[in-house]
């Protein structure tokens, strides 16, 4: 089942203060960014964020759970942590803040 629109537009509302936060459709499902960075993904309704060591520490609780076939586990977060506006933007500045900056994409080549 894909995710609605409105499911990911409530979580980007949540997270806002963490940082320059935004999505990219793909595959039907969206990716999460904080700072350029992918932190997460919303698929079949439901909230993934890549885990860290910190990241596990805060959501201390949460299990794991695959956003596609063949991703490696991400923490699954369950839906009534969603309303927690701080606990989930801590969440995610702490991912991000622990995952490596995303790497620059090569000029194409002429022919």
């Amino acid at each position: 089942m894909a995710s609605q629109q409105s499911t990911v537009d409530f979580i980007l509302e949540q997270i806002t203060g963490a940082g320059e936060i935004s999505a990219r459709k793909m595959f039907g499902e969206y990716s999460l960014y904080c700072d350029g960075k992918i932190v997460g993904f919303v698929a079949d309704e439901q909230l993934f964020i890549k885990p860290t060591p910190s990241g596990k520490a805060h959501a201390a609780g949460c299990g794991e759970g695959f956003p596609y076939p063949g991703a490696k586990p991400c923490l699954l977060i369950p839906g009534h942590r969603w309303d927690d506006r701080e606990w989930l933007t801590q969440l995610v500045r702490i991912t991000a803040g622990e995952l490596a900056p995303p790497k620059k994409k090569a000029p194409p080549k002429s022919r």
